[in-house]
């Protein structure tokens, strides 16, 4: 254990909550593009494989012996992709020493130390992932949970709404999606509003 092994705990579920929302396209949707200036889920996989590889080659020393991009740009080849180069790195991250963490590295145009890059990583991710989880509301789907319940987990937390993951692991994911993937029931919001002004 060392002080930052909270940040590659954060990074290993933040691969599987990127996954999981990555999952719940269906693969005739991966050329939706909401609005003109918006990337398709298609265009956001390529960039997370492509940013995520120039941030942790460049900015990290994190190299893997894989290809940016999957052969055949599919969403399951995306799932089965990202999800091997990101193990990959998540092994490298995990064999760091505390100080290298902690030595400063070139972050575009400043200084940084390598865990505020990491951080800043996982928070570049998360918001791709949430502009995906818009389009997944747009295109009718229910929403599974990324950080906690969803209108369709049950509404808000303080009514008691439980916390409900699509995949409680990257091996169940690849398992099932190879399958067709696997859609849990989701209770829905129930008798209870699922925002805190309803009507607003």
């Amino acid at each position: 254990m060392h002080r930052y092994d909270f940040l590659l705990e954060t990074y290993d579920t933040e691969r599987l909550k990127t996954l999981s929302v990555w999952s719940q396209f269906a693969d005739e949707e991966l050329e939706f593009r909401p609005e003109p200036r918006a990337r398709t889920p298609h265009e956001h996989m390529v960039h997370q494989c492509v940013s995520e590889d120039t941030w942790m080659r460049t900015m990290l020393g994190i190299e893997v012996e894989a290809p940016v991009l999957p052969a055949e740009e599919t969403r399951l080849e995306f799932l089965r992709h990202y999800a091997a180069v990101s193990t990959r790195r998540l092994e490298r991250l995990k064999v760091q020493p505390e100080a290298w963490f902690e030595e400063e590295t070139r972050f575009f145009d400043v200084v940084r130390s390598r865990a505020w890059v990491l951080t800043r990583r996982i928070a570049h991710s998360a918001h791709h992932r949430g502009q995906l989880t818009a389009y997944l509301r747009m295109l009718g789907h229910e929403l599974y949970s990324t950080y906690g319940p969803t209108a369709d987990t049950g509404g808000l937390f303080q009514n008691g709404a439980p916390t409900i993951y699509r995949y409680g692991s990257l091996e169940a994911l690849l398992e099932a999606e190879a399958r067709g993937g696997e859609w849990p029931a989701l209770p829905g919001p129930g008798g209870r509003s699922p925002t805190e002004r309803p009507g607003r």
